[in-house]
């Protein structure tokens, strides 16, 4: 929501609701972190923990990106480019957990696996915040999405071959 509102308020606003997406971004990335940590470290695994562990972080990724992309005004296709985005992310981790289903490494390699998206973007909220000086437009956040829709297909193509040469070999 914080991205979703940018192009509707002012420049104050704008200022705290970039700095508050960087933040929640991190701390998104933090509470996934400490889930997995408690699960495996603890001895917590539960039979349905990878299904809940996974649907969060693909409504997240969603939200996340497409939310970047409704905050673009730059360009007329500022959304497109959100779901682009997203879609390839979800791609990634899709090819990811089919490698598992096939009985193979699940491949979490990049260069756009979920920690590289999530801290590019996070980045590109507070550069955005300079851009608010000189008249926002999402430009950071549309140049952002563009880099993290081809780095998602880029990594997608890399764990699809990856998941190939493994299964060849058996």
């Amino acid at each position: 929501m914080c991205l979703v509102a940018l192009p509707h308020v002012g420049d104050a606003a704008r200022l705290a609701l970039l700095a508050s997406a960087a933040i929640l971004i991190q701390l998104r990335l933090l509470a996934n972190l400490m889930d997995g940590m408690v699960a495996i470290e603890g001895r917590r695994r539960s039979a349905t923990g990878e299904l809940f562990n996974e649907i969060p972080d693909r409504f997240a990724d969603t939200l996340l990106l497409v939310g970047a992309g409704y905050a673009v005004t730059w360009v007329s296709w500022g959304e497109v480019l959100g779901w682009a985005a997203a879609t390839a992310a979800v791609l990634t981790a899709y090819v990811r957990l089919l490698g598992g289903a096939l009985a193979v490494t699940q491949h979490f390699c990049g260069p756009m696996a979920k920690p590289h998206r999530m801290a590019f973007l996070t980045l590109a909220c507070l550069l955005s915040m300079v851009e608010v000086a000189t008249g926002y437009e999402g430009r950071v956040l549309a140049v952002a999405l563009a880099v993290i829709a081809l780095g998602s297909l880029l990594t997608f193509a890399r764990r699809t071959r990856l998941i190939a040469k493994e299964l060849s070999a058996t």
